[in-house]
């Protein structure tokens, strides 16, 4: 069984090239577009084609209409931001204790009346839920003894086979049993670290670096030495290595493509020199590489796993940010330590489930993937700048803000004295969900930092972002950038 998507429309293209240009720069503020008949004349498409593109670029926020002269970009009130500073070097070890603090985020994530700024997660409008749902049906009642009998620890092979399959498009080439299919990036993460380390041990992090890392040392008894990552390029590479000079870590844990919370993208070069210098000093990486489709301009970096010529990346992913979070479908390529990872998912799950498995493994070969993440990314690159527009209305003069290549989050810096936690309270009593900076830090560093979703847009996400902003100007005591009238 198999579904497919019919072709990209050609309306959904011509918003996909026009929505990038904008992004790259390439069509600036303020810039007139081609009229429609002239760009319907230029494309060999139909007017209804044109004024489709543009009214969804509208409806992005890319561009605006003027009466009786034309549709022209949009000025971002978003471009004035400028970038969080890097965190400072602290190469101590630290054990986290971020657990009690991110269960009450995961809590405000399931209460329907707040809205939802804190945890990086998408509405089923922007996931193909309805296709996977109807493929998982169709599967139960063709295949009726699914889920009779477990599936090798290693995963199913359906599945593992359409991953060394889409490997390709990720800049490698590796093979079904180079891959074992977890229960979601985490127990990916969480079977890499018990692979390669002990209780006790030291890994290296990004600072901030994605809570749910810091959870999984947390649980494991290791600690963490926090390692500044740059908002455009990740991880300082010169920070890492006076770290792995002092011999204080077992191993690293790093994003290298969307990180979140920066959403910076670490270049090729820098890639192969983060392998290079982890062969020197024999140390494994876990890549964590979940947001590795969603980079905005529609590349696909190759994983640091690429430049690997000696088994030390494990290679973990998932499909919780691209196609289905409850599915809880992801793995991991752990290279040189691939039996131990195996021996480990046997022991902590025994199996993966296979209704799951089956069917996205089955949507994979159906050929929609990749349409659906075209579209994906340029919704979601929209959102982002529409929220960084609506923070820099609203939030207090002075905040910084990132500026993401990737991914669907924003990394925010208010001013000094604005404490995260409390302006986290204060937001949940007025019915709005955030995340706080500390929870993104072993030290609990980040106390004026916070990180917002992008992953809904709607007059009530805005409204929330208001809030927010408000609740930071009484705590900060300045102004907001914004007139009272709204978002310009």
């Amino acid at each position: 069984m198999q579904y497919q998507y019919s072709r990209s429309m050609l309306y959904e293209q011509l918003a996909s090239e026009v929505g990038d240009a904008i992004r790259r720069g390439a069509l600036r503020a303020g810039d007139r577009l081609p009229s429609v008949r002239r760009l319907a004349d230029q494309r060999g498409v139909s007017v209804a084609t044109v004024l489709s593109a543009y009214l969804e670029l509208e409806n992005a926020g890319l561009i605006e209409v003027r009466p009786k002269s034309g549709h022209y970009v949009r000025p971002r009130r978003g471009d004035e931001l400028v970038a969080p500073r890097p965190a400072r070097r602290m190469n101590a070890p630290a054990r986290p204790s971020v657990s009690d603090g991110v269960a009450r985020l995961i809590s405000a994530m399931r209460d329907l009346s707040l809205v939802p700024l804190g945890s990086a997660y998408l509405g089923a409008d922007d996931l193909p839920i309805a296709a996977l749902n109807k493929l998982a049906a169709g599967i139960s009642r063709e295949m009726s003894t699914t889920g009779a009998t477990y599936d090798p620890a290693r995963g199913l092979t359906a599945l593992r086979r359409q991953l060394a399959r889409r490997s390709v498009a990720w800049g490698l080439s590796l093979h079904e049993d180079d891959f074992v299919t977890t229960i979601g990036a985490t127990e990916a993460l969480y079977l890499g670290l018990r692979a390669v380390a002990r209780p006790g041990d030291a890994i290296a992090v990004e600072s901030p670096t994605y809570f749910g890392v810091l959870q999984v040392i947390e649980a494991l008894g290791m600690a963490a030495v926090e390692v500044p990552a740059d908002p455009t390029t990740g991880l300082d590479l010169d920070a890492l290595e006076d770290v792995l000079r002092g011999g204080r870590v077992r191993a690293v844990v790093a994003q290298t493509t969307a990180t979140n919370p920066l959403g910076a993208v670490m270049p090729d070069d820098a890639r192969r020199r983060l392998v290079r210098m982890l062969d020197r000093h024999d140390l494994p990486l876990i890549e964590d590489d979940v947001y590795g489709d969603l980079v905005f301009d529609g590349s696909r970096p190759r994983p640091a796993r690429a430049y690997d010529t000696a088994g030390r990346v494990l290679l973990c992913g998932s499909v919780s940010k691209t196609l289905a979070p409850g599915y809880r479908v992801g793995w991991i390529a752990p290279g040189r330590y691939h039996e131990e990872v195996e021996r480990l998912k046997f022991a902590h799950t025994l199996a993966g489930p296979t209704l799951t498995q089956t069917a996205v493994a089955e949507f994979l070969a159906g050929g929609g993937y990749d349409r659906h993440l075209r579209r994906l990314r340029r919704v979601l690159g929209a959102r982002v700048e529409q929220v960084r527009d609506a923070i820099a209305a609203w939030f207090p003069t002075g905040c910084r803000v990132t500026s993401p290549l990737g991914g669907f989050v924003l990394w925010v810096e208010l001013p000094p004295g604005v404490d995260a936690l409390v302006l986290q309270q204060r937001a949940f009593d007025r019915g709005v969900a955030i995340a706080p900076g500390p929870i993104f830090s072993a030290r609990r560093r980040f106390g004026n930092f916070v990180r917002l979703s992008c992953g809904a847009w709607s007059p009530r996400v805005e409204a929330g972002v208001q809030t927010v902003g408000e609740i930071a100007c009484e705590l900060s005591g300045r102004a907001p950038a914004a007139a009272p009238g709204g978002v310009a």
